[in-house]
């Protein structure tokens, strides 16, 4: 029995060494990194919890990676038994072990990508650029731009200055890792790295080792279940804390490399401070649609806190840069000015920790910046006074408030360096903070406002029956388009406090006098959901002026639903035709497509290819009305609803659709995947200024009119096959909510708003996300996949010549291309064997043959998707995908395994399970596994089921590493 058990103790790492494919290249320490936090790990797990709960884990893992190697359901069934077995405390302890091990695994694999990254650097090669994960460095992409695409260095220099990408934080409910413990993956990825590098000491190494074990200790012993709900107040504290700490150095860290780049190809200026390369916008606590926690208070206290923020990053940094510019040369503007501010004032500041008393005369740039920073400091204090009581002492003309005040000081220095010949001065930290000034601006942030397009008609309708002349919803759309613009064109208020209202009209209105009371440059777009019509648009235009917006918000209608795309182009064409309305929006109109509404109503195939349709059309519409169009991308996460990567879904839209503006939503758990730390935040900067760049000066190739006509057969195909399944499947809602933990979700407390729009109903009123998250649970994926299989095969039956058509259209056109590759990583996720455990054990047993016949739909749509690429297995052409996913399986396995289990037990009430005695050893005072039934006490299912059930929700979302 001893040698069994000294063999078991070496087996993970053995287990994982034969599990994971040979190395895939040199520079490949994958498999290393991830052994290394693997023991560590189970070395912690032993010292808290003893050696049989290390066993357990051990042989759950030997379970699954065998069952992985050869899928027979029995194996699932034998996981099963070993993880029902458990009691509560020994339950929650084995869960939270597996999903600790899967952050561990997705650290050691951030941790690979950037050693492969650096090495690529170090020999400036650039491989694998074909293949679908494909990187797009600025420096290869200019290179590639002048040299075998024949663009001279200038046309490259003037495309890059005029181009924006704006960045559009959402803080939608997929981020489901606690901000306590990002902080400490943060730590360990920073250890790990080190822990690596070549010229490391042995005490460094036994420091950086101790580091390690101590932050994955502190991981693993912090709750990783949000006990409540977050507020928009929170989640916007949440999404500002990646500024803090990696996008507001990030940044100017960039544009000096996009500098470097250009002088690479012999362009000898850098990029203008203010050239507006990159934009942030947030939706955090402007985002109203279906969230009533989003209040106009919320926005007020956002766009503050905001404001506070940002001047305190400024303040933070001008010490620094006083103390850098110690020169007394400089030019007489600069020289008039410093005297002046001198005259003014003298008098010492004690509350400043550096250059507190009068600055002398000989440091001009320091009395200048002097002033600059005495104005930041009452900026900062002032928002927080107004945050805290609603006022503040501190007059409004101490402070900055206009942007353009703020830049002027900073600009005259660097005219006055440059002018006494001091530019390499003037170029450093001077133009970071510059371009900083201009990226971020007094408000960190612009907030977009989104809101519902019935609830301004609801207000509009309650004007018009106090004006007495009837009801604007039942009105037709011409004659409410007649009455908005007869009222945009006069100057009559429309209503006084006698205007009847209800809480709704209310909040709609005080958002408005929100958005009139702040600095306009706290503001984004205001986004209309759900919008249909010219009217839609026009009733917030004239809600604006109703509310004295002194400079209104551009309008942005956001067309989701299917018919809502194909029909879009129309509309916008409609309201291009108003002379009003050309006149207000002065040549520019941004428009916002939604990926997950679309998806969930079509079918992702045939959601793709009509926005593809749409964006075509509506520039056409744009261009015949000489209005420049920006295309506003909402994309979540997951492929269901529009993610996947950056470079390649950039590269993929339509020809002229981009023109070098770009907005594109990043959500929930992609904004900690996009600017998680340093490197990842530099790579994502680079990835939409690089695609943007190229996707403007090389034009993506346009379909051929044979391509089109087959996409538009199979999208008629998908749809309907589709629709059939999920809408008219008389028990398809009933088979959903039983196979998948959708009424479970909520529990996860990931985000405030609710996972609804209306309480009760079937799919439609289910929101995109939960829709999306419970299939990835399950590891089936349906809404992705569901619909492309029948569309395959009935154009490949029928002519002989369509399917060297179809791969003829996924070598040499990038949309298709995207689509099915995207729908290829899902597959190679995906898992039919594991999504038949949770029809056996919790679906009704007359319901069985319907999800039978889903899964033989899934293969053979994964059989009809490999003929169409021309692949042998899935992801042939990432052999680092491939590899990444095989070490996570096993992991995901067991977690799926115990959420089936954990459900049948909650919704099982008669389901017998007979318990071993308990596992853990409790060390020092208390009982630690026990202990952690009791983190849960208000649960009305039976104890440490709650937990259970939600650790592995969270354990599967960071295995998938796309949840919802």
């Amino acid at each position: 029995m001893a040698a069994r058990n000294v063999e078991k103790m070496a087996s993970i790492d053995a287990q994982l060494r034969i599990l994971a494919p040979a190395k895939v290249s040199e520079d490949d320490k994958l498999i290393e990194y991830d052994a290394l936090l693997l023991d560590r790990f189970l070395e912690i797990l032993q010292d808290l919890h003893g050696e049989d709960i290390r066993e357990t884990v051990q042989k759950c893992y030997e379970l699954s990676a065998e069952y992985e190697g050869n899928p027979d359901p029995k194996k699932l069934d034998e996981l099963g038994n070993v993880l029902t077995s458990l009691d509560p405390g020994d339950s929650i302890v084995v869960t939270k072990s597996f999903s600790h091990m899967l952050n561990l695994a997705n650290l050691a694999e951030e941790v690979q990508i950037a050693f492969r990254r650096r090495i690529k650097m170090k020999k400036g090669d650039f491989a694998d650029e074909a293949s679908a994960t494909t990187e797009s460095d600025i420096e290869e992409t200019l290179k590639r731009l002048t040299g075998p695409l024949k663009k001279s260095p200038e046309e490259v220099f003037d495309a890059l200055k005029n181009q924006t990408v704006d960045l559009v934080l959402t803080a939608h409910p997929t981020q489901s890792v606690r901000r306590s413990l990002l902080q400490k993956f943060g730590r360990i990825r920073n250890c790990l790295t080190h822990l690596y590098a070549k010229d490391i000491t042995p005490d460094d190494k036994q420091e950086l080792d101790e580091g390690l074990q101590r932050e994955i200790q502190a991981a693993f012993r912090t709750d990783e279940i949000r006990r409540t709900p977050p507020t928009p107040q929170d989640e916007m504290r949440a999404g500002m804390s990646y500024f803090h700490e990696t996008i507001w150095k990030g940044v100017p860290k960039f544009l000096r490399r996009v500098d470097t780049a250009l002088k690479n190809i012999g362009i000898k200026e850098r990029v203008p401070y203010n050239a507006p390369l990159i934009q942030f916008s947030s939706w955090m606590g402007g985002d109203r649609d279906g969230n009533p926690r989003v209040t106009p208070e919320v926005t007020r206290d956002v766009c503050l806190l905001a404001r506070m923020m940002a001047a305190n990053l400024y303040f933070s940094q001008i010490e620094d840069l006083m103390f850098e510019l110690s020169m007394w040369r400089c030019n007489d503007e600069l020289r008039a000015h410093a005297d002046e501010l001198l005259r003014s004032s003298r008098r010492d500041a004690k509350h400043f920790i550096e250059f507190w008393k009068q600055i002398p005369s000989s440091e001009p740039y320091r009395v200048i910046l002097g002033d600059v920073r005495d104005k930041l400091y009452n900026t900062r204090e002032r928002a927080r006074q107004l945050l805290a009581n609603g006022y503040s002492d501190i007059p409004e003309d101490a402070t900055f408030v206009d942007l353009d005040k703020f830049l002027e000081p900073l600009e005259l220095c660097y005219r006055s360096l440059c002018a006494c010949g001091d530019r390499p001065i003037a170029d450093g930290s001077l133009l970071d903070f510059l371009r900083q000034v201009s990226t971020f601006g007094l408000s960190l942030v612009r907030l977009d406002i989104r809101q519902e397009s019935d609830r301004h008609s609801d207000v509009i309708d309650a004007i018009t029956k106090h004006l007495g002349i009837g009801s604007y919803k039942e009105w037709p759309e011409e004659k409410r388009q007649e009455w908005l613009l007869s009222e945009l064109r006069g100057k009559r208020p429309l209503f006084g406090p006698d205007l009847q209202r209800t809480e709704e009209i209310d909040d709609v209105l005080d958002t408005f006098h929100v958005i009139a009371e702040l600095p306009p440059d706290n503001f984004g777009a205001y986004i209309i959901s759900m919008a249909t019509a010219p009217s839609d648009v026009l009733a917030v235009e004239l809600l604006q002026r109703e509310c004295h917006v002194k400079q209104p918000l551009r309008v942005v209608p956001l067309f989701e639903k299917l018919a809502d795309l194909e029909n879009a182009p129309a509309a916008v064409a409609r309201l291009f035709s108003i002379d009003w309305y050309r006149d207000r929006i002065n040549g520019k109109q941004e428009v916002m497509i939604g990926y997950s509404d679309s998806g969930k109503d079509a079918g992702r195939f045939s959601a793709a290819w009509q926005m593809y349709k749409s964006q075509e059309e509506l520039v056409k519409v744009a261009k015949q009305y000489g209005v420049k169009l920006t295309m506003f991308h909402g994309r979540g996460g997951t492929v269901g609803r529009g993610g996947g990567p950056t470079h390649l879904a950039i590269l993929s839209q339509p020809p002229d659709t981009i023109h070098g503006s770009l907005r594109v939503t990043v959500q929930g758990e992609v904004i900690e995947q996009s600017f998680g730390e340093q490197h990842l935040c530099f790579r994502t900067l680079q990835r939409f200024t690089a695609a943007t760049l190229e996707h403007g000066m090389h034009l993506p190739v346009s379909p051929k009119p044979e391509w089109r006509a087959l996409m538009d057969e199979m999208a008629v195909i998908a749809t309907k096959e589709y629709r059939s399944i999920v809408f008219q499947e008389p028990r398809f809602v009933e088979y959903f909510r039983l196979a998948t933990p959708e009424l479970e979700y909520g529990r996860m407390n990931i985000g405030s708003r609710p996972s609804k729009r209306k309480p009760s109903g079937g799919i439609e009123s289910l929101r995109a996300i939960p829709w999306i998250f419970a299939w990835t649970q399950t590891r089936f994926h349906l809404p992705v996949w569901l619909g492309f299989g029948p569309a395959f095969k009935q154009v490949i039956e029928k002519n002989s010549k369509n399917l060297p058509m179809l791969q003829e259209m996924y070598n040499q056109w990038p949309f298709f291309r995207v689509t099915i590759d995207l729908v290829e990583m899902v597959f190679a996720k995906g898992d039919p064997g594991v999504s038949a455990l949770y029809d056996k054990l919790l679906v009704s047993s007359d319901l069985w043959p319907f999800g039978e016949r889903l899964r033989s739909e899934y293969e053979e749509t994964k059989r009809l998707l490999l003929l169409v690429a021309g692949h042998k297995d899935l992801l042939e052409g990432n052999p680092y995908l491939k590899q990444r996913l095989r070490i996570r399986d096993s992991y995901i396995t067991t977690l799926n395994v115990a959420q089936a289990y954990t459900l049948k037990r909650i919704r099982d009430p008669d389901y017998n399970v007979k318990l071993r005695p308990h596992l853990s050893k409790d060390y020092g005072e208390g009982k630690a596994a026990a202990e952690l039934v009791k983190l849960n006490p208000t649960s009305e299912y039976a104890p440490g089921l709650e937990d259970t059930l939600i650790l592995t929700m969270k354990g599967i979302a960071a295995g998938m590493q796309n949840t919802g």
